[in-house]
């Protein structure tokens, strides 16, 4: 009797350890800060649940989702036709879920005195017509320029928004994260870059742009020109442990209010 109870008890733990649940989030790294509070929130409330997050940007989230290598796609970006149709030929469909505002902030040192540029000066900027902050009203020194390299959803936006289509000048620093470019930008009092509203600290200072600073106002308002919906994607209507996550990122009394911690904007 006391050895099938020694034998029913490991089996109900190795069962539970087998059961137990899992989610793979891959993808932007602007998304990523709030991924990662929501789903240390989410592991304790739901302990049986594993999830694990990795970054490399938008566009490396989505492929994941249409190779089937992770179950959600953070995207600080919506998916293209292209994707789309990618996606449809590996019997994938592609669900988004808005699940935070966000603006895109142009950054210099806090050592630098310019305070505002126009959306046609950011564009000369990062297009090369600009290469002395003497001409926005700065130093007269050349301007170091720090982007986002082309997978990031950041950098789609920023392409959309700002540059209207053209392409980053040559002589443009190339980074892989909104964490490296506040790092670079914060280090090197010459530097501009642009990073999510989640990435603004004391070592970096926020530019206005056309006379309007970023803020959760100003993003909801419409008035600031550089905000976007941040989402996460799912393969088909999500079931089981991964609608169970996107709920929880989605309740205004959970996931939302992480949402605002990690320094961006909430839906509700």
């Amino acid at each position: 009797m006391k050895k099938s109870f020694t034998c029913l008890i490991f089996f109900m733990f190795t069962a539970s350890i087998c059961f137990a649940g899992s989610i793979e989030i891959k993808g932007s790294t602007t998304v990523l800060p709030i991924a990662q509070m929501v789903a240390e929130s989410f592991m304790k409330e739901f302990p049986e649940i594993n999830i694990s997050i990795s970054g490399g940007g938008s566009g490396n989230g989505i492929k994941a989702l249409i190779d089937g290598t992770t179950d959600i796609a953070d995207a600080s970006r919506f998916i293209t036709i292209k994707e789309v149709k990618r996606a449809l030929n590996n019997n994938r469909y592609p669900v988004p879920f808005a699940v935070a505002y966000d603006c895109i902030i142009p950054v210099v040192n806090p050592l630098n005195p310019v305070k505002n540029l126009s959306i046609q000066e950011l564009k000369d900027i990062y297009t090369g017509k600009i290469r002395n902050w003497k001409q926005v009203g700065g130093w007269d020194k050349r301007i170091a320029v720090i982007s986002r390299d082309t997978s990031s959803g950041t950098y789609e936006v920023w392409e959309k928004k700002i540059l209207h289509g053209a392409r980053v000048y040559p002589g443009a620093q190339l980074q892989a994260s909104n964490g490296a470019v506040a790092q670079a930008v914060a280090s090197n009092k010459y530097a501009i870059g642009y990073i999510g509203l989640g990435y603004l600290n004391k070592e970096l200072k926020q530019l206005k742009v056309n006379n309007i600073l970023g803020t959760p106002a100003s993003a909801l308002d419409g008035s600031y020109p550089i905000s976007r919906p941040l989402y996460m994607f799912t393969s088909g209507w999500p079931k089981g442990d991964v609608a169970k996550f996107i709920n929880y990122v989605l309740n205004p009394y959970k996931g939302q209010k992480l949402v605002k911690k990690a320094g961006y904007i909430p839906l509700y």
